[in-house]
């Protein structure tokens, strides 16, 4: 499982918001790029970057997010925040992210979701923000009638590479993640899920790290509090999916049948593997 520390980016700086709340900010960096190459050089492998302004409708930071993508490169970097339209998703993937990051418009038009997954197909995110069962949308100012389970499957079936499932709720409050909503999103849409959403401590990693389908675990202020050490997480969660790795192979090896699919890499037949 990958561990991807986020920089979200709101006015030209790195901060982190409780809950979604534009009115909750924490200004953790005053230069994002810095930011983003502490987390690089700290051996991460993937960044998570959002463009806040353009989530809440506000002038996009087209240039801080490219110069972002610039600074850390080849290390890949998905972006998000306010892609409502192709020529939004075109714009960061032509600044140099690997995939671009859709969020409500994917939740609010089945029939864009289509058009941007025949589109972009494996550079499309899918990210699916809930407050408890439903959706939220807009940066998380809106809750609607469809559930994470229905986004998720559409997201699937339009082609995305993963499904970025974030329990709003526990964003930015460092709680512990939703591993039971996690879970269970990951056996219903059966495609590439990253978690999102409460982390705050390396053990709620290797949690995540045991779910069948969680391909990665986006990291945020728990990073920037020093209440996770990259590093140290990075080498927990490596130990976590080896040591689970050599006890499914010795079941294997005596004949049982793992209860694994394949879902990004995990285990069953028919799901694809996202990109690394």
């Amino acid at each position: 499982m990958l561990v991807i520390p986020a920089v979200d980016v709101r006015g030209g700086r790195a901060v982190r918001l409780r809950e979604g709340r534009a009115d909750a900010e924490t200004v953790f960096a005053h230069d994002p790029i810095a930011a983003a190459l502490r987390w690089a050089g700290a051996g991460c492998e993937r960044l998570h970057v959002v463009d806040l302004d353009g989530a809440f409708g506000q002038a996009r930071q087209t240039a801080v997010i490219a110069d972002i993508i610039r600074a850390v490169a080849p290390i890949a970097v998905e972006v998000g925040g306010g892609l409502r339209d192709v020529a939004a998703i075109e714009s960061v993937l032509a600044a140099g992210a690997r995939w671009a990051v859709v969020g409500t418009r994917a939740a609010l038009d089945p029939a864009f979701l289509r058009d941007a997954g025949r589109a972009f197909g494996e550079r499309l995110i899918v990210a699916v923000d809930a407050r408890g069962s439903r959706v939220a949308v807009k940066g998380w100012t809106e809750v609607i009638e469809e559930t994470v389970a229905d986004v998720g499957r559409r997201a699937r079936d339009a082609g995305a590479a993963e499904l970025l499932y974030t329990d709003v709720s526990r964003d930015g409050m460092e709680t512990g993640p939703n591993v039971e909503d996690t879970a269970a999103l990951a056996r219903a849409v059966e495609m590439p899920i990253l978690a999102s959403g409460g982390v705050a401590t390396v053990a709620d990693l290797v949690r995540l790290a045991a779910i069948d389908g969680v391909r990665g675990t986006v990291v945020g202020r728990a990073l920037y509090t020093g209440a996770i050490d990259l590093r140290a997480a990075l080498s927990a969660v490596r130990s976590a999916v080896g040591a689970r790795g050599s006890s499914d192979s010795s079941a294997g090896s005596a004949g049982a049948t793992p209860n694994v699919r394949t879902v990004g890499g995990v285990g069953g037949s028919g799901a694809r593997s996202p990109r690394p």
